[in-house]
């Protein structure tokens, strides 16, 4: 893999270029787009172009910029040379197209071996840079999987998010947290195996509740052996791993073989067992004997909106499914979009053996070649037409259409909620972005300051934000904190805007004269039978409404008049006097419906006790008090536990170990002497004279 960095070259392409053209993917809208005006257009199409004239026709990854530096849109390419030169023809087939031609001022590019690498890296690009134009992945959360340790004597069952760093076998994707707890339980229930942390397990002289109720072993007391425990724990393993079937024919042999030595204690704890593992498989909505591993992906379009169902299948059982509603462009069609999630998807996820489409995608061969160089082994991806696989892939497509009903339903209720909010403080149109801001401390220590964002979607919680107050605001000066929140918040507002990276200086051409590229006047065909762009393009504004907003139309502060004057004051200075503001002061005896609003231009005035937006306005605010005292909580913990002989260099587990056992606390440790520090056992006279000034001098 070679990368290609350039700064922009100054000339620009030869008239002649290939005929071998690659259409153009089209991008996912963008979040405050700005006119693409000819002058901007003309500008863009010359910096592609210079780009173009240098490159291989190699395959590879390219990268758009504004002049800001911001990615707008990460591509890949069979061939480098052929792609951006389609871009630099003008082959707009959208306006949206068109306006990241437009506010393109850079280029970047990384080639690759194989198309099927591009690919890789294009997800993962896509995923780390989330740029504007492509279709994003809205829900980030990482799946839940089970993991059976192997780096201990009894390997512990638990759940596992996140990267996969502890040596052990893991079992997944689950959809969701409580089918993994499900799963866990009836596997306890079975294979009678620990949950419990290693350090808790090290410690242990007699066998917890677990053991009493017959979910644990014990082998933290030996009340098995570790080999006997090691052979449930590798039941548990080939049960997982889909020879669930040996699993339990082995179970239902040794209870027959109980019962008849008449043990019948014994055998009732294999029957157990076996009502256990059944259970697990049982408790399923759909099971399947034909399909043991595969990812249905199924989506449904409607409003504008997509909705991608995934449902998983390990082992011939159903491990849940989950919703994902992408972000992506009206003009692309549902196959388009499909490829693109199912690419991303599995940037940090083993794919199975067997993914499953509802729509058949283009690039389907490449995406399966993608995904067996990323499992090492091979994955065959496919549409089904007929069949038990095409009756999953049905299955999924009705629940995505139903998730995408309940999802557009839940939005109308969110709009008009907000349409309410806009209504009550007299705005000329619903605010797509409300930030809520509270603050959380104990007289001035540990101080916190919260922000909450809500919009169509409801809480919008990957916008939240914590800011940790400085210890130079006085404690327990709440204007000063409200003051020094805001005054951050905006000024990275201020600083995220710049000057508009799009906004062209040159005006549109005198007289009605046509803007040339490449000896073709713009919105003529172009060779080959090219569309043109059409100039109707560069005038028109698309703005999607789907597209979040950085920045708000609304900001609620929870407080009276005096945080009202400290946000307004701060927000007028950094360019935020547009957007309206409002403070919210709680009722005579802290009651609810009876809240004190203030507002520029306005008297302090209240809402009717029953109006909606009043009722819409304290599940804000209570929403921004549970941030924000969460994170002042968390802050407050993590002091709190804080050992000051973690400051002192020098000073690691052992040493510490040591002091703690010689003195028993901290305190005792701050007011002894040199003379006794230096006395310590594994303390040498160094170490002991750090400590000591460490303290003397605090």
């Amino acid at each position: 893999m070679q990368a290609m960095n350039r700064e922009r070259p100054d000339e620009l392409p030869d008239a002649e270029m290939e005929d071998e053209e690659e259409s153009l993917p089209l991008p996912a809208p963008a979040a405050d787009l700005t006119e693409a005006t000819p002058g901007a257009l003309k500008h863009g199409i010359e910096v592609i172009a210079g780009f173009a004239r240098h490159l291989p026709g190699k395959p590879g990854v390219y990268r758009m910029f504004d002049r800001a530096g911001e990615v707008l849109y990460v591509g890949k390419a069979k061939n480098l040379k052929n792609r951006v030169t389609a871009y630099a023809r003008g082959m707009a087939h959208t306006n949206a197209v068109a306006r990241m031609i437009a506010e393109t001022a850079n280029m970047e590019f990384v080639t690759t071996g194989t198309e099927a690498e591009a690919l890789l890296l294009e997800s993962n690009l896509i995923k780390q840079l989330r740029p504007r134009y492509n279709v994003l992945l809205r829900d980030d959360k990482s799946f839940p999987y089970i993991l059976l340790s192997g780096d201990h004597e009894a390997p512990q069952i638990a759940k596992h998010r996140g990267s996969r760093q502890r040596k052990g076998d893991y079992f997944g994707p689950f959809a969701s947290v409580w089918a993994v707890t499900r799963t866990i339980d009836a596997l306890q229930k079975a294979f009678l195996l620990r949950s419990c942390t290693d350090s808790f397990y090290e410690n242990r002289t007699r066998p917890c509740l677990l053991f009493q109720i017959k979910r644990c072993s014990g082998p933290c007391t030996r009340e098995i052996s570790i080999p006997d425990y090691q052979g449930l724990a590798s039941q548990a393993r080939d049960f997982l791993s889909g020879r669930s079937s040996t699993v339990k024919q082995t179970l239902s042999a040794r209870m027959q073989e109980a019962a008849e030595e008449l043990e019948f204690e014994k055998a009732a704890r294999y029957r157990d067992r076996l009502a256990a593992l059944s259970a697990v498989q049982a408790g399923q909505d759909i099971n399947t004997q034909g399909v043991e591993e595969a990812d249905v992906f199924a989506i449904d379009e409607q409003a504008g909106q997509f909705c991608v169902e995934i449902f998983f299948f390990r082992n011939h059982q159903n491990w849940g499914n989950r919703a994902l509603f992408p972000r992506a462009d009206k003009s692309l069609t549902p196959a388009e979009v499909l490829a693109s999630v199912v690419s991303q998807f599995y940037d940090d996820k083993p794919p199975p053996r067997l993914v499953l489409l509802s729509h058949p995608v283009e690039e389907i061969e490449l995406i399966a070649q993608a995904l067996s160089t990323r499992a090492n082994r091979k994955v065959e991806v496919t549409a089904p037409k007929r069949g038990e696989k095409y009756d999953l892939v049905a299955h999924a497509q009705k629940n995505a259409r139903e998730a995408l009903s309940r999802k557009l339903a839940d939005n109308a209720g969110q709009q008009s909620l907000l349409a309410a909010l806009g209504a009550a403080f007299g705005m000329e149109k619903p605010p797509r972005r409300v930030e809520v801001y509270d603050n959380s401390h104990i007289m001035g220590t540990n101080a916190v300051g919260g922000m909450i964002v809500a919009g169509k979607d409801g809480f919008m919680k990957s916008h939240y934000r914590t800011f940790n107050i400085s210890t130079d605001t006085i404690a327990g000066d709440d204007f000063g904190m409200m003051r020094e929140v805001l005054q951050r918040r905006f000024a990275r507002l201020a600083k995220e805007a710049g000057p508009n990276p799009t906004t062209s200086t040159d005006s549109p051409p005198p007289g009605g004269e046509e803007l040339e590229v490449g000896g073709v006047p713009l919105g003529e065909g172009l060779p080959g039978g090219t569309p043109p762009i059409p100039l109707q393009a560069a005038r028109e504004d698309e703005a999607d409404d789907s597209a979040f907003p950085s920045r708000p139309d609304l900001v609620i502060v929870d407080g009276g008049k005096g945080q009202f004057e400290a946000a307004r004051k701060i927000m007028a200075e950094l360019g935020g006097s547009d957007v309206p503001l409002v403070a919210i002061a709680k009722g005579a005896d802290r009651n609810a419906m009876r809240e004190t609003f203030f507002m520029t231009g306005r008297e302090p005035f209240k809402l009717p006790p029953r109006d909606p937006a009043l009722y819409f306005i304290q599940r804000l605010r209570d929403e921004a008090h549970r941030f924000a005292i969460g994170t002042h909580r968390a802050k407050r913990k993590r002091d709190t536990m804080t050992n000051p002989l973690d400051e002192i260099p020098g000073i690691g587990p052992s040493r510490k170990r040591a002091l703690l056992l010689h003195f028993g606390t901290v305190k005792a440790i701050q007011r002894a002497k040199l003379d006794d520090l230096m006395r310590t056992p594994g303390v040498n006279a160094a170490t002991a004279k750090a400590v000591h000034e460490f303290f003397h001098d605090a």
